[in-house]
């Protein structure tokens, strides 16, 4: 049996049983990542499933074949990205309904902290979400945004200061 590396080598040579045991391999960090983007089960498997087929169509360009898992987590949030703008152009009524029921059964502190998540910039909210939803290491963490630790640990320090001053103590959302 190949190692992870031998398997990411083969994958990137077109080899599509490799490319599969890889992403069979890492299919549940994938899923929870995109499910921490998405908060939706259906939204987060189709992102997956657009992640896998963008990453097989490009696999054969990645330089470095033992980056894989940093490279399609990578990719992953590119398309959480996308399918976050495209949800905000175009929300259904009965998913407002929905919304409207499913925020009434959620706490109030976790709606508070995904509405502050959702307000402070995308290379603060990144980080925060790989490493207190996902429980990544800085190391990991840079690996996939491609950046140095230094910026991980800063974004991680000025994502949390955002934060908290986004949300009231009493657990209420400033509206700033």
């Amino acid at each position: 049996m190949m190692d992870h590396n031998e398997l990411a080598v083969a994958a990137c040579r077109g080899d599509e049983k490799a490319f599969y045991t890889l992403v069979t391999e890492h299919r549940r960090r994938l899923y929870g990542i995109a499910y921490s983007y998405l908060h939706n089960e259906s939204d987060a498997l189709e992102v997956l499933q657009e992640t896998v087929c963008r990453a097989w169509m490009k696999c054969k360009k990645l330089k470095d074949p033992e980056a894989f898992v940093p490279w399609i987590t990578r990719i992953l949030i590119h398309c959480c990205v996308d399918e976050q703008k495209r949800k905000k152009r175009m929300v259904p009524v009965e998913e407002v309904r929905m919304q409207e029921t499913a925020a009434e059964m959620v706490s109030d502190s976790k709606l508070d902290l995904e509405r502050a998540l959702g307000r402070i910039k995308p290379k603060y909210r990144h980080v925060l979400i790989l490493k207190y939803y996902q429980d990544m290491t800085i190391r990991d963490i840079a690996s996939i945004l491609d950046v140095p630790e230094g910026t991980v640990k800063t974004r991680l320090h000025q994502g949390l200061k955002l934060l908290r001053h986004k949300i009231e103590p009493g657990g209420a959302l400033f509206h700033v």
